[in-house]
């Protein structure tokens, strides 16, 4: 067996960078960005108001000043003149700076009377003015990779960026295997149970940006698991769930070795999930996990997620670990790193009493995984902890 660590390391090792495709920027959310984009103007694209006022020439700033109002500057509708000594112009937030001005009186400060202002004697400091490129400058670029979020949306919007090139959707073949297995919605026969684990990992791909494609269920025999791959031509990563341990039937790695593969390992050193194997299989990459339904979403959060990220051009690096209390003792841990389900509350984090790797229910009431290293010597409630966020 070997570590996480190792583990992790050997997979990103085997993932091909996917190409760059353009997207519109409607189409963008969530998507990582593969090449830095540039303002194409700057924003504000000119000085611009911050209040609703009075633009004025300072030198006319003077309690108790009367200014002659000669027009008025709305957003999307610019005051064409000039402010000269002693007048003033209505200005809206958003609008223009008219030529001349260079501060805005907000209205509050002012009493209005027809056509003429008068200023109050105390006026609130600062000009109100939002320099032109006050946000960004033309040329200013959004870095690459960036996963792109609803604000970094508008940002591009602002820059008047319509397209954006983005590293295309990896796209997964899931393949359940097993004899056992029936789709929801089917009659089980009396030995037999419902293919959950790749329905669960399908919604983790698409959560994370992926394209992933559910196979039909492999039958635990050499030629049905050769055919379910030439069913997952062309996707970027083969993801097989169960037969990848050392029982009479589980045949995955033997598939994969007839097809002239060799695995990169076939063990890891965490609970739940030892059975876990990586390699490459055709011009796909191949992760083959656990069967067990809670060992299969733990080495999906811990492996495959990483893995989408990584495909997608963003840092090689494993699930982001937090650290909080523990709100109650932890027991002693064995040789394998443990990923224990757990809760968060305002105590800390609860460690779920049921871990059996079969329990879904237990999983989908967890929302986090509490990380205990191997060979760790238990610890007691208050010491802090590493966890993953589910």
């Amino acid at each position: 067996m070997i570590s996480v660590t190792a583990a992790l390391e050997q997979i990103f090792a085997l993932v091909t960078p996917l190409p760059t495709e353009m997207v519109p920027l409607r189409m963008a959310a969530g998507r990582v960005l593969s090449q830095s984009v540039a303002a194409r103007r700057d924003q504000p694209p000119f000085a611009a108001s911050a209040m609703d006022g009075y633009a004025i020439r300072k030198a006319d700033l003077h309690a108790g000043a009367s200014l002659r109002v000669i027009g008025e500057s709305a957003a999307g509708r610019g005051f064409g003149g000039r402010v000269t000594a002693g007048t003033a112009v209505r200005i809206l937030t958003g609008a223009p700076l008219p030529d001349g001005a260079d501060f805005v009186v907000i209205q509050e400060d002012v009493t209005r009377s027809e056509s003429n202002i008068l200023l109050g004697p105390d006026i609130a400091a600062g000009s109100n003015i939002r320099p032109a490129g006050n946000d960004f400058r033309r040329g200013d670029s959004v870095a690459a990779p960036r996963r792109l979020s609803p604000s970094d949306i508008a940002l591009l919007a602002a820059m008047n960026i319509a397209e954006v090139p983005v590293t295309r959707k990896p796209v997964i073949a899931i393949i359940a295997t097993g004899d056992e297995l029936v789709q929801p919605g089917e009659t089980p026969g009396p030995d037999q149970i419902i293919a959950s684990n790749s329905y669960g990992l399908h919604a983790l791909c698409t959560a994370l940006g992926a394209a992933p494609r559910l196979l039909p269920i492999a039958r635990d025999d050499m030629a049905a698991l050769d055919l379910v791959f030439d069913l997952a031509s062309g996707a970027d990563l083969v993801l097989t769930i169960g037969g990848a341990s050392v029982g009479d039937h589980d045949l995955v790695a033997q598939a994969v070795q007839a097809r002239g593969h060799d695995l990169a390992f076939h063990k890891v050193a965490l609970r739940p999930g030892k059975p876990l194997m990586a390699g490459r299989i055709d011009e796909a990459l191949l992760l083959g996990l656990p069967g067990n339904p809670v060992s299969a979403m733990v080495c999906g959060t811990v492996f495959l997620g990483p893995v989408i990220l990584t495909m997608l051009g963003l840092p090689a690096q494993p699930a982001p670990r937090l650290c909080g209390p523990l709100a109650e003792t932890l027991p002693p841990n064995g040789p394998r790193e443990h990923y224990l389900r757990a809760t968060r509350t305002e105590a800390g984090l609860r460690a779920c009493g049921k871990q059996d790797s079969a329990l879904l229910s237990v999983l989908a009431q967890a929302d986090c995984l509490i990380v205990q290293p191997p060979h760790d010597p238990g610890r007691p409630a208050g010491a802090m902890v590493e966890y993953i966020a589910l």
